[in-house]
């Protein structure tokens, strides 16, 4: 059985030889990025926004500007990378171009960099955000679940993709201010079962921006008794 194994992995390599995650070059690094690439990522260090993970220039800072200024319903947050260079490129194929395996890298750094933090806040399972149904249909999956999946596989965390449902269609948040982007979200959540057994919860995206949508979310949890909700997302922009 191992052996027929094997041989079909070798041949699934030579059908399909891994890539690059963010030149989407074939590699020889099994999934990982090639040399290459290796100056192009920036993966988020200290110091960083105590609330949304922002990476911060000033080491004196406790909080980005946006989270000094407003009060955010999720607990806090994490990112993998810094939203820059090879990054931008590499999500837009991971989200349209059904470049799917390109989550394993990213969960794989994810889990490296946040595991002892996922679990010294006794995260007991992963909610990847959710997508307007029509448009998981249209797209044919969840970045957001798909990229959840491969943390859980990392970290032993269960995944439920059933928690929350997406019951609008909203607008795309990146075209938006931040008032419009709360009222975009607006209602836009809902819980599907009735009772919530869960009260350490750790939401997945792919790209934090304002917090808008973690905070719609978490309200919605936050309302059925959760105690603490948590997020880790792909990539982040800086906090200044």
């Amino acid at each position: 059985m191992e052996f027929v194994r094997s041989i079909s992995e070798k041949a699934l390599g030579i059908l399909y030889p891994p890539r690059c995650p963010i030149c989407d070059e074939i590699t020889e690094t099994g999934g990982g990025i090639c040399p290459a690439c290796a100056g192009k990522v920036r993966e988020i260090g200290e110091p960083v926004c105590k609330k949304c993970g922002k990476p911060l220039e000033n080491e004196r800072r406790e909080y980005c500007p946006d989270c000094a200024a407003k009060k955010h319903l999720y607990t806090q947050g994490k990112a993998v990378f810094v939203y820059g260079e090879g990054i931008p490129k590499s999500l837009y194929r991971f989200k349209y171009a059904n470049k799917r395996e390109y989550a394993e890298y990213y969960a794989d750094r994810a889990a490296k960099r946040y595991g002892a933090w996922l679990k010294s806040r006794g995260a007991e399972v992963l909610v990847p955000v959710p997508m307007y149904f029509w448009k998981k249909r249209l797209r044919g999956y969840n970045q957001a679940e798909i990229f959840a999946r491969a943390l859980g596989r990392n970290t032993g965390i269960p995944v439920d993709t059933r928690l929350v449902k997406r019951v609008r269609n909203t607008a795309p948040q990146k075209t938006l201010n931040d008032v419009q982007r709360k009222r975009n979200l607006k209602n836009a959540f809902q819980l599907v079962p009735d009772i919530v057994e869960y009260t350490q919860i750790v939401l997945v995206d792919d790209i934090y921006t304002t917090g808008s949508t973690m905070d719609a979310v978490a309200g919605v949890l936050l309302d059925a008794g959760v105690k603490n909700i948590y997020y880790i997302c792909i990539s982040i922009g800086t906090g200044y």
